[in-house]
């Protein structure tokens, strides 16, 4: 294994989020990747799929999927997968002492029935819901340490979440009516292109979709129902933008006091987010824009208060293939190994982009 501390592996490296992974990976000081896998490219060098890591992987070539193979090189496995996939994998890597960082929605719910209802399967290990820890350092920092088994949310869901759990921690919002926007970019679709993710298709669009409920919003109901005590219902739309990365969650909420201004809701902010590695709070005239957060792990958050109304804008941007998958995801798995949360992470936005 060299010098470094850990052996890694990723299931389902040839996607956008795989291909995330291992750039994060191919220089984090203290991570060796052993093992990628992918059904479409196997026995091929990674830089046939990602260019853009040419020289920076050695020999390294996609294999095809072996669980003999990741329980004998690996000692934590990111698994990319399409949902499905993971609840199936997840168990026998588990049961041979293996880390294991889910990208997929497979054990983001606690309740197996939820899976029946919003991703149409029954789930073939519900005993392993419960010991799952949700990916989200900012709610679950202590308990992701102690984690061998990490599901991490997904881009809509964390963006929803982070602008959200100030105001529902401190009860500043009527918890009864919360609707949120996402507008995400392209690449939340992944690298198979579609009728709607095609690029002619895309390009200059602004397009909702899944209005009637999308299920990521599920696992925002679950986490701020946790958080506050309380059910809590959201409605959440996504929008699709001609942008490539990117996702800007406005949170629609109506303030418990109407006596409540912007500074105590900033407050509630710095509280919950002041110490934050990965959390930055925008004021000073300015709101949230992934454009300046694209190829880091950083969230913006931000607020704006119409008192006239008794209503707040709630916001939260993200690189969706960063904070929103392979960053986060990273960063769990610092967590559960004991390093620094910033191995890997430490650098700054891209700009321009």
């Amino acid at each position: 294994m060299g010098t470094k501390d850990v052996r890694v592996g990723i299931v389902g490296a040839s996607g956008y989020t795989g291909g995330e992974l291992l750039r994060l990976l191919a220089t984090h000081p203290r991570a060796e990747i052993t093992v990628a896998t992918s059904r479409e490219y196997a026995g091929q060098p990674i830089s046939n799929v990602h260019f853009n890591l040419k020289g920076f992987l050695g020999n390294l070539k996609f294999s095809q999927l072996s669980v003999d193979q990741l329980i004998g090189k690996c000692d934590v496995v990111f698994t990319s997968t399409p949902s499905g996939v993971a609840k199936g994998l997840a168990p026998k890597l588990i049961e041979h002492g293996l880390k294991v960082i889910d990208l997929s929605p497979d054990f983001r719910l606690k309740d197996p029935k939820l899976y029946e209802h919003w991703y149409d399967f029954s789930h073939d290990a519900p005993d392993l819901l419960s010991k799952a820890t949700y990916g989200l350092p900012e709610l679950h920092r202590d308990a992701i340490r102690n984690a061998q088994l990490v599901a991490c949310p997904g881009c809509n869901s964390t963006a929803a979440l982070l602008s959200l759990i100030p105001a529902v921690e401190h009860r500043l919002i009527d918890l009864d009516h919360i609707v949120v926007d996402v507008k995400v970019g392209s690449s939340e679709a992944g690298m198979k292109p579609s009728i709607g993710t095609h690029h002619p298709e895309r390009a200059n669009v602004m397009r909702p979709y899944e209005a009637a409920g999308h299920r990521h919003v599920a696992e925002v109901e679950q986490e701020l129902t946790a958080l506050s005590g309380k059910s809590v219902r959201v409605a959440l739309v996504p929008h699709a933008v001609g942008a490539v990365r990117g996702a800007l969650a406005t949170s629609h909420v109506w303030l418990s006091d109407t006596s409540t201004d912007e500074l105590a809701v900033w407050r509630a902010y710095a509280k919950r987010y002041g110490q934050e590695p990965f959390v930055r709070i925008v004021r000073g005239g300015r709101y949230p824009d992934p454009k300046y957060l694209i190829g880091s792990n950083f969230a913006d958050v931000g607020m704006a208060v119409e008192q006239r109304i008794g209503r707040a804008a709630l916001f939260a941007a993200i690189d969706n293939l960063m904070k929103g998958a392979a960053g986060q995801a990273v960063q769990c798995m610092n967590l559960v190994l004991g390093f620094s949360e910033y191995e890997g992470l430490n650098a700054p936005p891209l700009r321009p982009v």
